[in-house]
């Protein structure tokens, strides 16, 4: 009964077919009986309601062929498991998250959380950071859990990624550092996408308030920006700057590192770009609409439409259309600070 609640909490609609609970069901009941008695009990607990019109079956027991889900039911059922569990495991684990989440989530988690449970009540928490494959298995006996199978979220979900003293792996961030910048109290790095403006910039970073002209990689810096406190470790206020190409792929990079590192679009350099005649070849990506929601509010409004009406028409502008010395140019002009 319990897996068939989280399928029906997780249903996209508020109603469900007959066949449609049969196809979610197939792996929960090994005969018609068990799973009609099943559908039978949650209609007296009105968990599922019959659409009338659609009436029912012949077969005995006889079955609706449409159902409304009462989600409300679920979920109330789901909130006293959840404050069963919270009675139940180690005061640490905060529980508060999963009130917001779909059910189904918490039940994919829960055999963890009893497992970060019973290290947390044996060994209470570590002294010392380890990488986080040890880590990983010392909690739930699969180092590849924290990296690769949701596991760090789980963590930071209940509230205890850090006082788990885990040491992110991913690639180390590549950066070049500006030694006059080094004792400044507001310390300013810029990331770039793509190498080939990463190397156009980097003659020209002692002439600029940068400290430091990080080459993102694409996508490789939304993990590897997790290393920057240990590889740069100098205590400073830190301001991070970011450009990509204008595209819905660049766009996207920005907007998932700004999640975990905040990092302002370098306005300067995409404006210079939009004064270019854009490229062709990017119709087959696919819409970034909440990276888009983000991005767009750090122009001018006219900038802004001129951003969307590119995207839309599968136009782009790569980094690379502007030149080395135009690059330099804009870095060591621009007023970053104001």
């Amino acid at each position: 009964m319990k897996k068939l609640k989280t399928a029906l909490a997780a249903f996209s609609k508020k109603t469900i077919s007959l066949s449609e609970l049969e196809t979610i069901t197939k792996s929960f009941f090994q005969t018609y009986e068990e799973f009609s008695q099943t559908l039978l009990t949650f209609e007296q607990e009105n968990i599922l309601t019959m659409v009338q019109s659609k009436g029912r079956t012949t077969r005995i027991p006889s079955l609706a062929f449409q159902y409304r889900i009462n989600k409300n039911l679920i979920v109330k059922d789901y909130h006293l498991e959840l404050q069963h569990y919270r009675r139940i495991l180690h005061t640490s684990i905060n529980l508060d998250e999963y009130y917001r989440k779909d059910p189904s989530l918490w039940h994919q988690d829960l055999p963890y959380l009893l497992k970060i449970h019973e290290y947390v009540t044996t060994y209470g928490f570590p002294a010392e950071a380890v990488p986080a494959p040890e880590r990983s298995f010392e909690l739930v006996e699969d180092e590849k859990w924290i990296v690769e199978k949701g596991g760090k979220e789980v963590l930071e979900c209940i509230g205890l990624y850090e006082r788990l003293k885990i040491i992110p792996v991913s690639e180390p961030l590549m950066f070049a550092i500006n030694p006059i910048k080094l004792d400044e109290q507001d310390q300013y790095h810029l990331i770039v996408e793509n190498k080939t403006t990463y190397q156009g910039l980097l003659p020209a970073i002692k002439d600029t308030v940068f400290s430091t002209l990080i080459y993102g990689s694409g996508k490789t810096v939304v993990k590897s920006i997790e290393q920057f406190s240990m590889q740069y470790p100098i205590n400073a206020n830190h301001h991070f700057f970011y450009f990509g190409d204008i595209d819905y792929e660049g766009i996207s990079i920005w907007h998932s590192l700004n999640k975990r590192q905040p990092a302002q679009p370098a306005i300067r350099f995409y404006q210079h770009c939009l004064e270019k005649r854009p490229a062709e070849g990017k119709a087959y990506q696919r819409p970034q609409k909440e990276a888009l929601e983000h991005f767009l509010p750090f122009f001018p409004r006219h900038e802004q439409a001129q951003i969307q009406l590119l995207l839309e028409k599968g136009l782009y502008h790569p980094q690379e259309t502007l030149k080395t010395r135009e690059l330099q140019q804009i870095w060591r002009e621009t007023d970053w600070i104001s």
